[in-house]
């Protein structure tokens, strides 16, 4: 398979200002997810976050949004016993297939109802990620996230979302540096459609809600990468990073992990399992609705 390698600098400041160029996109078209670009992930390891879904393939769909009519990519998540987890759902990636540095990411997403225990995101890690290159050295961006505990618990989960960035040496040894951008909108950001934008240069990182109808909004995250020093963000954000999708069911961010450890079963009986508001009991699905992800290089 080619790997599609996107690496955009941004050129100098011209009178004519910023001009953006579409160098890649998935508009989710086809009657499948198009594999020459993603990997549908196979998992119940909980992600290192103690959730409780099994990742599937078969909880990827191609469907018509019901309400609006464009067509998506649908990550399924279900209330159901399967490879013993208690609940299934989907996580895709372009790890390896199309890889990005530098531009201009945004993704056209419908989230879900997160209620309490669901956790959807749209984030990138660095596609240097290895054995030998392991999280956090390879760098994370994490676009937008919901369903956090703090949002539960003072009642605007529908509103309150955030980017943030996860880099440094080692994790736990004193060397986890990390960031991250709360903020509650104004309006409601589950169950129609939103724009979530990354601005990546080599100099900073820079995230927007709804740029497409707000032009002048201010950046929910940003951070500045001109640091390049052992564990300054400037070291881990300069090389191609690859595009992740997923909806997760618990974990610590939702405040309901499971204490089970993998790879033990966790069952529907889970204490916290049977608090989670977001999935019906019958096994309908809750659905993560994404319009399309495109890339754009920006002259100045």
């Amino acid at each position: 398979m080619k790997l599609i390698t996107i690496i955009l600098a941004v050129v100098a400041l011209s009178a004519c200002g910023p001009k953006e160029r579409l160098v890649w996109s998935d508009e989710f078209e086809g009657e499948t997810l198009n594999e020459a670009y993603w990997n549908m992930e196979e998992s119940d390891w909980g992600g290192g976050n103690a959730e409780m879904q099994y990742y599937t393939p078969r909880n990827v769909s191609i469907e018509n949004h019901p309400v609006t009519g464009e067509r998506c990519l649908v990550l399924n998540a279900k209330a159901e016993e399967f490879g013993n987890r208690p609940a299934t759902s989907a996580r895709v990636n372009t790890k390896d297939k199309v890889t990005i540095q530098y531009g201009k990411v945004e993704a056209r997403i419908a989230f879900p109802n997160t209620a309490d225990g669901l956790w959807p995101a749209f984030w990138m890690l660095g596609n240097n990620q290895s054995d030998s290159v392991v999280w956090p050295k390879c760098g994370e961006i994490d676009i937008c996230e919901m369903g956090h505990k703090d949002g539960i618990e003072k009642g605007v989960q529908d509103r309150y979302f955030n980017g943030a960035a996860h880099w440094g040496e080692a994790f736990n040894n004193g060397f986890y540096p990390n960031t991250a951008g709360v903020k509650t909108a104004d309006y409601p950001l589950q169950g129609s459609f939103h724009l979530f934008t990354l601005v990546w240069t080599e100099d900073s990182l820079a995230m927007y809600l709804d740029q497409d109808l707000y032009p002048e909004t201010e950046p929910y995250f940003q951070m500045s990468l001109r640091n390049k020093g052992l564990n300054e963000p400037g070291r881990y954000f300069n090389h191609p990073f690859y595009i992740t999708l997923n909806l997760s069911v618990g974990g610590y961010f939702t405040g309901l992990p499971t204490e089970v450890k993998h790879p033990k079963l966790v069952t529907k009986d889970d204490p916290n399992f049977v608090k989670i508001t977001a999935l019906p009991k019958d096994g309908t699905p809750v659905k993560m609705y994404v319009d399309y992800i495109r890339v754009y290089e920006i002259k100045h």
